[in-house]
């Protein structure tokens, strides 16, 4: 009885430990999750195009994000900028590890006709760099709307892999469909997106070595100018340029004909004299002195010019 009674205690305690091991615990699994926009590991240019959500996936070997876009246009699909991060950082390996391929010709073509379905992508063969290296990108036109698919792969060269050191390597994708810019509008993007995550430790620096200073800094007989539009090497001249002379504007305004205008009189109007009648009179009066002379037309009297001034008051002139 004694040893039945044992028995029965170990099963009820395993029976409660196995209840215990299964009880019903909720687990996410890892997979791609949504962040906030100030967690983005690249950020588009100053001025947009805006950010919509960011969704990210950790790896064995890295992290990507995805980061979509505004998107105004016609072709289907989101406008997105995508950005991976490849190297031992461990984040999170149930997930498994990305693929560590380079980028190539035929890869990058399917990627930029499935990213804008529809579009005709010709790919540019002008050799362009920006901030962070070399990128190539394709470009084409649908229905009025404008399209370009661009890629970049971050990488050190092959003489930079010494001493366990910089094996990093960092791949972008930009997918960009608007209907009103240009193709040298959406080629900007391309030259001002900003990368702000890194790898960590020397051993996965995907940039290579750090170019010094240029040599010619502080060096004597090496000038520097400000820019390179109007300074030379040579004489300068001292003084300041004239100035462009101002651009009048002048009103328009419709031509009237010059009309002759009629001095005015100066001093008192003299109306002219009657015209004399050829018949004698009768009673003619002798003429007056011409001392006393004036002339009285119209209520005016015009004194003599012999009595203007101090020989007003003579008595010749008082009469």
């Amino acid at each position: 009885m004694r040893l039945l009674g044992i028995i029965s205690v170990a099963a009820l305690a395993g029976t409660m430990a196995g209840c215990t091991s299964t009880s019903g615990s909720v687990r996410q699994p890892s997979a791609p999750e949504a962040v906030a926009s100030e967690k983005a590991l690249v950020l588009p240019p100053p001025g947009g195009p805006s950010i919509v959500s960011v969704v990210e996936t950790r790896r064995g070997n890295g992290v990507e994000q995805t980061l979509s876009l505004f998107t105004s246009s016609s072709v289907p699909g989101q406008n997105f900028l995508k950005v991976q991060f490849l190297g031992a950082s461990g984040s999170n390996p149930r997930t498994g590890n990305a693929s560590y391929r380079m980028i190539s010709e035929s890869g990058t073509s399917r990627e930029a006709f499935a990213a804008a379905p529809g579009v005709a992508m010709v790919r540019n063969t002008t050799f362009l760099q920006n901030s962070y290296g070399p990128f190539a990108y394709a470009s084409g036109r649908s229905r009025g709307d404008t399209c370009l698919y661009g890629w970049q792969q971050i990488r050190s060269s092959q003489a930079a892999h010494t001493q366990g050191r910089n094996f990093g390597m960092i791949q972008v994708r930009l997918r960009l469909c608007d209907a009103r810019a240009s193709e040298r509008q959406l080629l900007s993007v391309m030259y001002g997106y900003t990368i702000t995550g890194t790898l960590d430790g020397e051993i996965w620096n995907p940039y290579g070595k750090v170019k010094g200073a240029d040599e010619v800094l502080g060096r004597t007989g090496s000038p520097i100018y400000p820019d390179d539009g109007g300074y030379r090497a040579g004489a300068i001249e001292i003084g300041y340029e004239p100035a462009p002379p101002a651009t009048r504007r002048l009103t328009r305004q419709a031509k009237v004909p010059a009309v002759a205008r009629t001095p005015a009189p100066i001093g008192v109007r003299v109306p002219l004299p009657e015209p004399a009648s050829e018949a004698p009179q009768a009673n003619a009066q002798p003429a007056p002195s011409p001392v006393g002379q004036s002339a009285k037309a119209g209520g005016i009297t015009v004194p003599s010019p012999d009595c203007v001034g101090d020989a007003a008051m003579t008595a010749a002139c008082r009469r």
